[in-house]
């Protein structure tokens, strides 16, 4: 894991534009993580799911997590490679341009990388923040996901 970039305050954030994040560290998609994702959204296609259908019909040969999954997985890393001191609360914005490039299959370990692309002050002291986002799972080709993520830090 590399060493978490850390702003002193939201005033700072300007000068990090550009700046690389992580990696974090490794963590394991599990089918259990999988299967109580399918639970929390209703979403329990069987190529998420079933292991056993999986293995005889997929193209993948095996079960593979959720596209919103992988996404929201970047949620629980960011912090191991970013954070704002004096900062009261941090929300979520969005997301822009999210691509799934190819699948993370059940028990794979992901990890995320990050660069600082953009800030910009928002009222009352805050700032809105994009990272360029890519979630890379050990020994695949490329990133499975890039995303940009819109954060917005307050005072």
């Amino acid at each position: 894991m590399s060493k978490t970039v850390v702003a002193p305050n939201i005033s700072s954030l300007p000068d990090l534009v550009g700046t690389a994040l992580g990696p974090s560290s490794w963590l394991t998609v599990s089918q259990s993580r999988i299967d109580d994702f399918a639970r929390a959204t209703g979403d329990d296609q069987w190529i998420h799911v079933d292991v056993e259908r999986a293995k005889r019909e997929s193209p993948f040969g095996q079960t593979i997590a959720h596209g919103y999954l992988t996404v929201s997985l970047a949620s629980t890393l960011l912090p191991e490679i970013f954070r704002v001191e004096e900062c009261s609360h941090v929300i979520n914005y969005g997301v822009e341009k999210v691509r799934l490039k190819e699948p993370v299959y059940a028990d794979s370990r992901m990890r995320l990388t990050g660069e600082i692309s953009s800030v910009r002050k928002v009222s009352g002291g805050a700032a809105r923040i994009v990272i360029s986002l890519a979630c890379e799972v050990e020994g695949a080709r490329r990133a499975v996901c890039t995303a940009k993520g819109i954060y917005i830090y307050f005072p």
